[in-house]
């Protein structure tokens, strides 16, 4: 049995569902099930024995040791984080408490279970650790991309504390010589992603009309990876990692935010054409011709990084893992997908999701 932290995310969700599809070994999968967290990203998993879901969280030390000593999984891959940037501006402390207190204590539920191990299963056993690029901080327009050498330089307090919680498995692996393994990802996209990101916010706000809120100039530049390319990296490096080695996942697809906008403004033009919905702009009242009309621009964030790019020329190397999407199809695949699940999006625009992007965007307009 594997082990997975935070499977009713958003990649953490789509781990557990590609997890199944392509294999028969059980799944233990822990949620908090914050406002991010969200079962119905399981439904087609409910009658599937292979497939346990605990409702709990990872700082909850009693219930960790618990989950270890009953299940004895072989692996844990830890996908639960507070991650959204905005967030951490205004509430910082919750990042603290998940991403650095709650990594601490899965570490030590994870080492006392591996230390009691036996010799040939100890040695088979692995913590996998799921992180991000933005660890690493910001790259001017020239700068090279960032590889699993560069040094650590977070900007917000989110990236300072999933940069803690890599120093703290990285400490795991120095100091008692536990198997773990970290994977630093670029953007994800896809299915399943909270509308709070800019590609699932951007397609839901056109759809009913709203601003499409881009942030000062638009031209912060991000490397977008398919999720369901990204779930196939960790699997990779879970199944053949180097024990106490770094791997970065990117899809090798640098875009400006402004030109993501534009993008998705001219696939929803073609597949869910405004005038066929009767699409009426909220600011105007007047019907939406093209929905890149919606285009508005807000006040940039504090401390916004201009630049993401990963180098993931080791992984490709060392484990022959390389994405199968490029940007083209994997964000025509998100648009379809987001479009036939209106249901999907109505249930998790709830009345405090509205209020929290009314605050952080809408506010904001130039």
């Amino acid at each position: 049995m594997i082990f997975v932290t935070g499977g009713a995310g958003f990649i953490g969700s789509n781990f557990v569902l590609q997890w199944c599809a392509q294999n028969d070994e059980p799944l233990l999968n822990l949620d908090a099930l914050t406002y991010a967290g969200n079962l119905a990203n399981l439904r087609a998993l409910a009658s599937n024995d292979q497939h346990r879901f605990i409702h709990g969280n990872i700082c909850d030390a009693e219930l960790l040791t618990q989950l270890f000593n009953e299940h004895k999984p072989r692996a844990v891959v830890h996908f639960a984080a507070e991650s959204h940037v905005d967030r951490s501006i205004s509430s910082p402390e919750a990042f603290v408490q998940t991403n650095v207190l709650g990594t601490f204590r899965l570490l030590e539920a994870a080492r006392s279970h591996w230390q009691n191990l036996p010799e040939d299963k100890k040695a088979e056993f692995r913590f996998l650790h799921v992180s991000t690029d933005e660890v690493y901080g910001t790259l001017t327009q020239n700068d090279p991309a960032f590889t699993e050498s560069t040094p650590y330089a977070p900007n917000s307090p989110y990236s300072a504390s999933k940069a803690a919680s890599d120093h703290l498995v990285r400490s795991y692996f120095h100091t008692y010589g536990m198997p773990v393994l970290t994977t630093n990802c670029s953007n994800n996209y896809g299915p399943y992603h909270f509308p709070e990101k800019l590609i699932p916010l951007m397609i839901v706000n056109a759809l009913a009309g709203k601003a499409l809120p881009v942030y000062g100039d638009g031209q912060q530049i991000r490397d977008w990876l398919y999720v369901e390319d990204h779930c196939s990296g960790i699997r990779r490096v879970l199944e053949a990692g180097t024990c106490g080695e770094t791997y970065n996942i990117g899809g090798w697809n640098e875009k400006a935010n402004i030109d993501i906008v534009h993008t998705l403004c001219t696939l929803l033009d073609e597949l869910a054409p405004p005038s066929d919905r009767g699409v009426i702009n909220q600011q105007t009242g007047q019907p939406v011709k093209q929905y890149a009309e919606l285009i508005t621009y807000v006040t940039d964030r504090p401390g916004h990084d201009r630049r993401y790019a990963i180098d993931a020329r080791k992984i490709e190397r060392e484990l022959g893992w390389k994405p199968a999407e490029t940007f083209e199809t994997g964000i025509r695949k998100t648009v379809d997908w987001y479009l036939n699940n209106q249901e999907w999006v109505r249930n998790v625009m709830d009345g405090s999701y509205r209020d929290w992007v009314a605050k952080h965007y809408e506010s904001g307009n130039k």
